[in-house]
């Protein structure tokens, strides 16, 4: 799914426009998120593509939401 990932005040910040929604980062596999998976606040979990540590923000890219875990 097609995601903005973005810088705010309050930490990072997730929408998809496809669901109107947005949501703050709570956790992140990695400190440069790249590569890894991040947990939105509304529990969700996505996998980011691997990009380089000094890509700049805000950015439109395609993410995978996990399989809701159990």
């Amino acid at each position: 799914m097609k995601i903005m990932l973005r810088q705010t005040a309050r930490g990072l910040s997730v929408y998809v426009p496809k669901k109107d929604l947005e949501e703050a980062v709570i956790e992140q596999e990695k400190p440069d998120i790249w590569g890894g998976w991040i947990r939105l606040k509304n529990g969700w979990t996505l996998e980011l593509p691997d990009m380089a540590a000094d890509t700049p923000l805000p950015i439109t890219i395609e993410a995978r939401k996990r399989a809701e875990e159990n």
